[in-house]
């Protein structure tokens, strides 16, 4: 539809709407689609009338167009829903449930389930999460609010909820200005027309006399009616006037000081001290561009060129000023070969490596999680979860939703210009700026409330010499602060769209940022108050990001449309318009594509699982990987500053890293070096000398920032790739002479043994019941409670509280979590057997994804536990024979496996009931099994210290092994054996007592460890911490082993002193860990589950914050990530950005 015929809607809406035709009014607002009249849709959603909210709301977006739509829609049936439930009004709740709520399944199996279960509650308040819902009016009001914020961020409704402001009776009155216009064109007008039709043109009888009648006086439809001679004439009426054409230029005249002759004002005054150059003043005169004249090469006073258009197909004609000459680069110096695989843990959301050390790595998740990774040696150098330093300093909006919703995501992070720095934008309301040093160690600086809803990007620049800090935000602003004190210098407003991403530079002195709106509109600012300095449109009219090369001279931009069309384009400066647009992307994209550059030659962006590289000179598409696959359909990505390395996320939660020859052989020499120190020299080979960076030349800002100060002794002389041969041929004068007493690699050094309370944190749950040894233990998958399974069938269920000392819930050994127990202190107690004590029962347990469920069995049925009641909600395969093990199917939560105690595996089906399949491959009970998505595979374990691999479509068994006797025991090996996939799922850790071990996928074993020395016990229980880098190990005296995943060495050995007061370990028998649990998202917390019946939870000291210190290169490096648990194949399941 025309924009003219857009306005006429508008003008009856008006006509409409003076005539009180309301319901029209409505029924045409929503037909239209042209105005979303937020004041109709507050009445109907306060009346409860949801029926006419959907139908209204649908002339503007469906459920599945996007993110803002999904949850609007899904935040107006859960209403109704809860409505239903409120009133006792089951049939309708159900029926809301089938028709208006299944939808949504689809998208949040779990979460659909989880509202499916209130079903099954007296007072859906009983759910901790709609605890506080109070009255219908209170909560209608509560989602309006919500609703409200929904709309005006959906893209879907921009330009929709503004009526266009023009005088009243707008269309009365064109109607008498063109039946004035007739009546002029009359041959014979009469003094008093008779109008009575509009269907007709007007014209006068034919009139006795011959004297022309003067216009009328007054109009039939409102009154007076203008004078002919007062009317403008036709042309002013013309919808497309002229309009004053600004320079095309207009780039390129403030970052090239063109037309410095033009004369102009003084230049605006800036933050103190901040003199603009005269480009600047200069290019204040440029009015802004007008949408869709990119291509354009307007016309001004100064200038006798004629006006012209580049022609379409030509791009290239215009040169590109200052581009530098042609590089020496061939496709084979792309980064496509994996090197490493990284497991983050939580989604991906934004990755950038260190401007100096080439192989570290930062990067933030949706959880609101930043970690800074050594790609290299894949050791975790710092993880920081989310959490407000301040709340009290915060604005209480932001308060009032952190109170409501805590959950928060990182928007983008992002290193300084000399790495001594780094910024972090959320997504609700606040950044962070940490300070780094070479120790690898993160320290709060600054915590800005920066923007009213979420910060969409942060960035930093030089203007003035002063370090600043750029963010963006939903509240349709850019600002700029001190990145000293955090004191706001500017704030930018003029789009009329939230602000999704800046991109500052400079260009001859020049200091500016370019700015990008979700309505696609680009423009630059100066650093004073003068306002946009351009207004062009972005290809795509939707999300778009902007970046120079790296020499800071050529311009490129991609973003993705509203429809899913991406457009990766380089723009010509010096024109303000687009040069060339590349090509290879699929019609419809998956999310916004990412894109970087490398190398002043190569782009790169994520489409459709796959990273497509194009060399800037040619607009076709040069190469493409899908990276060995397993990457999201719109990855993100990030070069190193050297262009050896590519990140690259994948739709596991992890990342991956690919590296060129360059890349394959800097990490590989850093492999291969020995390091007295903890990693100083590893830095040190890892650092380029420091250069400029794209905002200028580069002040160190680690001098009034951090108030530590390096030791000269341990400065080491920088060293890039190019010099890292020299380096290798001369390390050997770094490095202490082998002896032989290094052969032993293992036995080179001494790992930390912990003795004393005081070399670690230790906290002993309070537990007033009567204490049995406790045989199962598991973390919620939230991380915020530990759920104990003693052996007299008894469950206890730990919750940690938010508190000021610890805002995040999760749970931790500094402070003391309550035992939950419902109000009618009723014990979580399983089904027993008739004829075998509970204590001489196997025991299982399996938590659900969501934490709401818990399946659960001792020796008798199964049970089926909700975990918000602690009521039984089912019961089932009542024995014989007894459940041993249980696991969920990754796929479908429906799907269980229950191992035996007659060496079976059943197949078990919830919904209907039903033994869908037995599995026979074992000769004793079943003691372990464990589901790999990757592989599509269940592994089973028994008390034949047999392993069998199954596959899960056909449920055929494809392999069966015994696991290795270890050197000197007898064999076959009988007794308890445990299975667990790692992160990847691709490989298998076998705990036995007497071995830890890890299989592949055929199901041989590529490395073993075995009691010995300090550790000379049977092993009790293993299990890897939750980043799959440690292996936690129990042993039969109450000593715990932490190990590499890697190789199995040695990091640390906790001694049962270290964790068992004085006190409770003289009152006899020595108690021991008789199961291990890891925390989903804390790599260096575990839980223990004793004997006595006691529960600890550990931690490294605060003086240190990894299991083991630092250790020495030849003897493994710690690495160390957060990451979601392995233990039951649960992936995260928070949506993306």
């Amino acid at each position: 539809m025309s924009s003219l015929s857009r306005e006429l809607v508008f003008l009856i809406l008006q006509f409409l709407d003076e005539e009180k035709f309301k319901e029209t009014v409505h029924k045409l607002e929503q037909e239209s689609g042209f105005f979303f009249n937020m004041k109709y849709f507050e009445d109907q959603v306060l009346a409860g009338e949801w029926d006419e909210v959907e139908r209204y709301l649908c002339g503007f977006t469906k459920v599945e167009d996007n993110r803002y739509s999904m949850k609007i829609f899904f935040e107006i049936r859960k209403q109704k829903y809860l409505e239903a439930l409120d009133r006792q009004d089951r049939a309708k709740a159900v029926e809301t449930l089938v028709k208006d709520l299944k939808v949504f399944a689809s998208f949040n199996e779990e979460l659909f389930k989880e509202i499916t279960q209130l079903l099954t509650l007296d007072n859906f308040r009983q759910n901790e999460q709609l605890s506080k819902y109070g009255d219908t009016k209170s909560a209608r009001n509560i989602m309006l609010v919500e609703l409200k914020k929904l709309i005006e961020a959906n893209p879907l409704f921009r330009d929709k909820l503004t009526f266009p402001a023009f005088k009243a009776s707008r269309l009365r009155t064109l109607i008498n200005q063109s039946l004035n216009w007739q009546h002029q064109l009359c041959k014979n007008p009469r003094p008093n027309p008779d109008i009575k039709t509009l269907f007709t043109d007007h014209t006068c009888a034919t009139s006795n006399g011959t004297t022309r009648a003067p216009p009328p006086t007054n109009s039939p439809l409102v009154g007076p009616v203008p004078m002919a001679g007062a009317f403008p004439p036709i042309g002013a009426h013309n919808p497309f006037q002229p309009v004053v054409s600004p320079s095309a230029s207009a780039i390129a005249g403030w970052m090239s000081n063109a037309n410095l002759s033009m004369p102009h004002a003084a230049v605006a005054a800036g933050p103190p001290g901040l003199v603009q150059p005269p480009g600047a003043a200069a290019f204040l005169k440029h009015p802004r561009t007008p949408p869709g004249a990119l291509g354009m090469d307007y016309q001004t006073a100064d200038s006798e060129h004629p006006m012209k258009r580049i022609r379409p197909g030509q791009p290239d004609e215009v040169s590109f000023l200052g581009s530098a000459p042609p590089n020496n680069y061939s496709p084979d110096d792309l980064p496509k070969n994996v090197l490493r695989n990284l497991t983050q843990g939580s989604n991906v959301m934004s990755m950038d490596f260190h401007p100096q050390q080439q192989t570290v790595l930062l990067v933030g998740t949706n959880v609101g999680d930043i970690t800074i990774w050594e790609v290299g040696s894949r050791e975790r150098l710092a993880h920081k979860p989310f959490k407000v330093w301040d709340i009290k300093a915060c604005s209480m909006p932001l308060q009032a939703i952190l109170a409501k919703d805590a959950t928060i995501s990182v928007n983008r992070c992002i290193w300084g210009p000399d790495g001594s720095i780094l910024g972090v934008a959320f997504s609700k309301y606040i950044v962070q700026i940490y300070t780094y040093n070479s120790g690898g160690e993160l320290r709060q600086h600054l915590e800005i409330d920066a923007h009213s809803g979420g910060v969409n990007d942060i960035a930093f620049a030089h203007p003035n010499k002063q370090l600043c800090i750029v963010t963006c935000g939903d509240d349709k602003t850019i600002k700029v602060w001190d990145a000293v004190a955090g004191r706001r210098q500017h704030t930018f407003e003029g789009h009329e769209a939230p602000v999704y991403s800046v991109c500052p530079h400079y260009k001859e002195n020049i200091q500016f940022i370019f700015s990008t709106a979700i309505d696609g509109k680009i423009k630059a600012w100066l650093y004073d108050c003068l306002g946009s300095r351009v207004d062009y449109d972005a290809p795509g009219h939707w999300c778009t990001t902007m970046a120079y090369s790296a020499d800071g001279n050529r311009l490129f931009s991609c973003g993705t449309s509203k429809e899913g069309e991406s457009f990766l384009v380089e723009w010509n400066e010096s024109e303000g318009a687009i040069k060339r647009t590349y090509s290879g992307f699929r019609k419809r994209s998956s999310g916004v594509v990412q894109f970087d550059t490398t190398k002043n030659r190569f782009l790169a962006a994520g489409d459709e699982f796959q990273i497509k590289f194009w060399d800037m000179d040619n607009t076709n598409m040069l190469t493409i990987t899908d990276a060995d696959g397993g990457l999201q359909a719109s990855p993100k990505l990030r070069f190193n500053k050297e262009g050896s390395l590519l990140a690259v996320a994948t739709n596991d939660n992890g990342i991956k890293i690919l590296a060129n020859t360059d890349g394959h052989r800097m990490v590989r020499m850093l492999e291969s070096r020995a390091f007295e120190g903890s990693r100083g020299l590893s830095e040190a080979i890892n650092i380029k000398p420091p250069i400029a960076g794209a905002s200028g030349p580069i002040t160190n800002v680690s001098g009034p920032i951090v108030p530590t100060q390096e030791r000269s002794d341990r400065i080491q002389p920088p060293i890039s790739i190019g010099t890292l041969a020299n380096v290798e041929s001369s390390r050997a004068a770094d490095v202490k002479p082998r002896t032989s007493d290094s052969v032993d690699k293992t036995k080179s050094w001494k790992f930390p043994d912990i003795v004393d309370s005081d070399q670690l944190k230790a906290l002993r749950l309070p537990d007033p019941l009567i204490a049995s040894k406790v045989v199962r233990l598991l973390y919620t998958n939230s991380g915020v409670a530990l759920l104990a399974l003693a052996s007299n069938a008894v469950h206890k269920l730990w919750k940690w509280q938010r508190s000021e000392r610890n805002p995040s819930g999760k749970s931790t050994a500094s402070i003391v979590p309550m035992l939950w127990q419902p109000a009618t202190g009723a014990l979580l107690t399983n089904n027993l057997s008739d004829t075998k004590p509970a204590e001489a029962s196997a025991a299982c347990i399996a938590l659900s994804k969501n934490d709401s469920y818990v399946m659960s069995a001792s020796g008798g049925k199964v049970s089926l536990f909700n975990m918000m009641t602690f009521k039984v909600m089912t019961t089932f395969m009542a024995p014989p024979p007894a459940a041993t093990y249980l696991a969920f199917h990754p796929q479908d939560n429906n799907i269980i496996a229950i191992g035996t105690e007659d060496s079976t595996i059943q197949i078990y089906n919830v919904r209907v009931d039903e033994v869908k399949t037995r599995l026979k491959g074992h000769q004793k009970e079943i003691t372990g099994l464990a589901f790999s998505r990757t592989l599509n595979v269940l592994v089973s374990s028994g008390a034949d210290a047999q392993l069998c691999l199954w596959n899960i479509e056909g449920w055929e068994k494809r392999k069966a092994r015994p696991i290795q006797a270890p050197p000197g025991h007898p064999s076959p090996l009988v007794g308890e054996t445990k299975v667990q996939f790692n992160n990847e799922q691709t490989h298998i850790l076998v705990v036995h007592e007497s071995q830890i071990a890890v299989y592949d996928s055929q199901l041989e074993c590529s490395r073993s460890w075995y009691p010995r020395d300090s550790l000379s016990a049977p092993i009790t229980s293993a299990i890897y911490s939750c980043d799959g880098l440690l292996v936690f190990t129990g042993f039969s005296d109450g000593a715990v082993g932490v190990f590499d995943a890697d190789n199995f060495r040695l990091r640390c050995r906790i001694a049962p002193s270290a964790y068992i007061s004085p006190s409770i370990s003289s009152g006899g028998s020595s108690a021991f860990p008789v199961v291990i649990a890891a925390h989903p998202s804390e790599p260096n917390q575990m839980a223990l589950g004793m004997s006595d019946g006691a529960v600890h939870v550990i931690e490294p000291s605060g003086s240190e914050p990894k299991w083991g210190g630092t250790v020495p290169q030849e003897n493994g490096v710690l690495p160390s990530v957060p990451s979601n648990s392995a233990l039951n194949s649960q992936a995260s399941e928070t949506p993306s950005r």
